[in-house]
């Protein structure tokens, strides 16, 4: 299928691996110019020279820190020089420790807020007046399944992934108009460090081998299985093209079937 992206640039955050990775893969295979953003230099430059073997017509990696302001103004700036322009804005960073509501701490609320709510809304909001005026414009957060139900153990990702539903489903109403689309994609259980990490911590909670609370996991889930990252990001890249034009202010789950609700 023909996604009608080549010519589009995106700037991909959290590219170096897991689910930001596969979303960049996808969008690289649809002829999309990219930026991506990490943490290290020497990543980011092997990650961009595997995204043009890939098909992307060029793909550049600039560090960037979400937790500083002034990296996302930077990356902004960056992402706009080295492409002329962003279309597609993928929202990405590392989730926060694993650990209960009555183990939360104020400390703990105020070093992830910016990380996880404030910076990814200042980089959105940076990029999105260059969306509004070309009338073309995507800004795609990746999120999680806890968004639409709590997971047990993951108390501070479930409390403030819940304020971008909000930011999401409010700003989607404002620019539909401007045909600029804002969407989350919503992750179940998927095979990346942040996976691994969780499902670790329950481990040693419980003194039981990881590969025990993984295969119990599996267990819970329709599917039957651990999704893989390269299972996600396609979706990003449907949400991204001419044909999820209509689709806007959703939060559409990769998941396998955990969530029950309708």
């Amino acid at each position: 299928m023909d996604l009608g992206l080549r010519g589009k640039r995106a700037l991909v955050m959290g590219a170096s691996k897991g689910l930001g990775r596969s979303a960049a893969d996808c969008l690289a295979e649809a002829g999309v110019s990219l930026v991506v953003s990490g943490r290290d230099q020497p990543s980011l430059d092997q990650v961009a020279a595997e995204l043009r073997t890939l098909g992307a017509p060029a793909a550049h990696g600039v560090p960037a820190d979400v937790a500083h302001a002034a990296d996302m103004d930077r990356l902004a700036d960056e992402a706009e020089r080295l492409l002329g322009g962003v279309d597609i804005l993928v929202l990405n960073h590392g989730g926060p420790p694993p650990g209960t509501a009555l183990e939360i701490t104020e400390a703990q609320l105020a070093e992830w807020f910016p990380r996880m709510v404030l910076h990814p809304i200042r980089i959105a909001m940076r990029l999105l007046p260059g969306m509004r005026q070309r009338q073309w414009g995507r800004i795609l957060t990746i999120g999680s399944t806890g968004m639409e139900q709590p997971i047990p153990n993951l108390a501070i990702s479930n409390t403030l992934r819940a304020a971008m539903v909000g930011w999401n489903k409010s700003l989607a109403g404002e620019v539909a108009a401007d045909n600029v689309t804002c969407n989350i994609v919503a992750p179940g259980a998927i095979l990346t460090d942040r996976q691994k990490e969780t499902q670790g911590s329950i481990a040693a909670k419980r003194g039981i081998a990881v590969e025990q609370v993984m295969a119990e996991r599996a267990k819970t889930i329709p599917a039957g299985r651990i999704g893989n990252p390269k299972e996600f990001g396609p979706m990003v890249a449907f949400l991204a093209s001419e044909h999820g034009s209509y689709v806007t202010g959703s939060v559409i789950r990769v998941d396998g079937g955990v969530i029950r609700a309708i």
